[in-house]
């Protein structure tokens, strides 16, 4: 936890797949205040892109988000994280395959542990989906920030085939089931 401004601001990390799908849907929610691209969760310092697509390293693409509490909460983090991936799907997202797009939730503190579990447990207690989730829960690692041009992808490359195809329709899901979170400014 840090202060920004006299705001408490927590850190969440989560990896479900390409980073650039996730860091432009939690852009879009009210109280996210940052979304940073980066890796974690694998065995060498300070790695790059071109190392992390060959799959050897042990990261995983993944978002740093910034948010304030006050205006959203983990929990409610957590309930589009599992409704704008597939948490079914062991290290593979779409037609991303690789240990790189996995699905693990990379927890701060113990209540973060605790909630996704019990996240999780909700989620197949009612069945949602219709696999188990494979979704992973790890202590936080150390996180690398991706290179500048895997920042802020999405709004900076909406018209690239890749955000049109893959991007656009999980920002459609999202203003469809969670337009009461959406931030009016992006």
């Amino acid at each position: 936890m840090s202060k920004q401004n006299n705001i408490l601001i927590e850190t969440a990390i989560f990896a479900g797949g390409c980073f650039w799908c996730t860091e432009a849907v939690f852009q879009r929610l009210n109280g996210v205040q940052e979304v940073i691209s980066g890796y974690t969760g694998g065995t060498i310092k300070n790695p790059a892109y071109r190392e992390i697509c060959t799959g050897r390293t042990g990261h995983a693409e993944a978002i740093k988000i910034l948010f304030d509490p006050t205006l959203i909460s983990f929990n409610e983090l957590l309930e589009v994280f599992f409704a704008t991936h597939d948490p079914t799907t062991l290290n593979r997202q779409g037609n991303d395959v690789g240990t790189q797009y996995r699905s693990e939730i990379f927890y701060t503190n113990t209540k973060q542990r605790e909630e996704a579990k019990k996240f999780i447990a909700l989620l197949e207690k009612e069945r949602v989906f219709g696999s188990p989730i494979v979704t992973a829960i790890s202590e936080e690692k150390v996180f690398y920030k991706a290179e500048e041009d895997h920042q802020n992808y999405y709004n900076d490359n909406s018209n690239q085939p890749y955000c049109q195809f893959i991007i656009d329709p999980k920002i459609k899901k999202l203003n469809k089931h969670f337009s009461n979170k959406l931030n009016t400014v992006i």
